[in-house]
C-alpha cells in the first residue's frame, strides 16, 4: 500500500497543534486534554468490548440506511427520468420534501417511531433517498438519446435497456451523489443518537458530556471522523471494483 507522505505529515503536524495548546493552558486542561489523555479515554472506552459494541450499532444504522435508501432512490430516479408523467406528477413534491432538513426531522422521526434502531435507520434512508433520486434522475436525462434508440433498433426490451445501457450510463451520479452524502449519514446517526439511544458513538458522547467527561468525548468524535473517512474509502474502493467498467 502507497503512503501518503503528505496526509501523514498534515495529521502529525495537527496533533502536535493540539499538544502544544493543550500544554500551554490556554483553555482548562479538563475541558480541551491533549492527545495523550484522550488516548487514554479511547483505551478506556475500549474495555469490556463497549467500543466495539458502539462502533457497531452506529455503522449498522449507518449502512442500513444507505443501502435502504440508495436502492429505492434510484429506483425512483430511474422511474421519474424516464416517464415523463411521472416525473411531472411526484418530481415537485420530491423537491419539495428533500429540502427539508434532515437534521430537523430527527425530533418527528423519534415521535414517529420512537428511539429505536428504526428511527435512525428511516432517517438516515429518507435523507440518502432524495440524493440517490436526484442523482438517478441527473444521470438518466443525460444520457445520449442515440444509445436508447440503437437499443430500440435492436429490439432491446426495456428491462435490457435499463441493465445494458441506462444504469451503467448513470452509476458515476449515483456514487458521486452518495458520496457527498456519507458524512450527512454521520451527522444524522449521532444527533439520533444523542437524542435516545442505548447505544451508539452519539449515546457515548452524550454520556461523556453529562458527567464533563471532554476527553471521552473528543475521543468519540475522533473515532466518528475515522469511521466517516473509512466509509468514504471502502464505499469508492468497493465501487471502483464492482464497476470496473465506470470512470470513478
Amino acid at each position: 500500500m502507497k503512503i501518503n507522505w503528505k496526509a501523514a505529515a498534515s495529521l502529525a503536524i495537527a496533533i502536535l497543534l493540539w499538544a502544544a495548546i493543550s500544554d500551554v493552558g490556554i483553555v482548562q486542561k479538563s475541558l480541551f486534554p491533549g492527545p495523550e489523555k484522550v488516548l487514554d479515554a479511547a483505551i478506556e472506552w475500549c474495555a469490556g468490548g463497549r467500543m466495539a459494541e458502539d462502533v457497531f450499532s452506529s455503522l449498522w444504522r449507518i449502512t442500513a440506511g444507505i443501502i435502504i435508501g440508495s436502492v429505492i432512490g434510484v429506483g425512483a430516479g430511474l422511474l421519474t427520468g424516464r416517464i415523463v408523467l411521472l416525473e411531472e406528477s411526484v418530481g415537485p413534491l420530491f423537491h419539495m420534501l428533500r429540502a427539508f432538513p434532515p437534521v430537523a426531522m430527527v425530533p418527528l422521526v423519534i415521535l414517529w417511531f420512537g428511539i429505536g434502531d428504526t428511527a435512525k435507520v428511516f432517517s438516515i434512508s429518507f435523507a440518502v433517498f432524495f440524493t440517490a433520486w436526484l442523482s438517478a434522475l441527473i444521470g438518466t436525462k443525460a444520457i445520449n438519446s442515440d444509445y436508447i434508440k440503437t437499443a430500440k433498433v435492436f429490439s432491446k426490451s426495456a428491462k435490457e435497456t435499463y441493465e445494458k445501457v441506462i444504469f451503467p450510463a448513470i452509476v458515476p451520479f449515483i456514487v458521486n451523489g452518495i458520496r457527498v452524502w456519507i458524512g450527512t449519514t454521520y451527522t444524522l446517526v449521532f444527533v439520533s443518537e444523542m437524542a435516545g439511544a442505548s447505544s451508539g458513538i452519539g449515546y457515548q458522547i452524550a454520556i461523556s458530556q453529562i458527567t464533563y467527561r471532554a476527553d471521552m468525548m473528543i475521543a468519540g468524535l475522533l473515532v466518528l471522523g475515522i469511521l466517516a473517512y473509512s466509509t468514504d474509502f471502502f464505499f469508492v474502493a468497493l465501487s471502483r471494483r464492482v464497476f470496473h467498467w465506470a470512470d470513478l
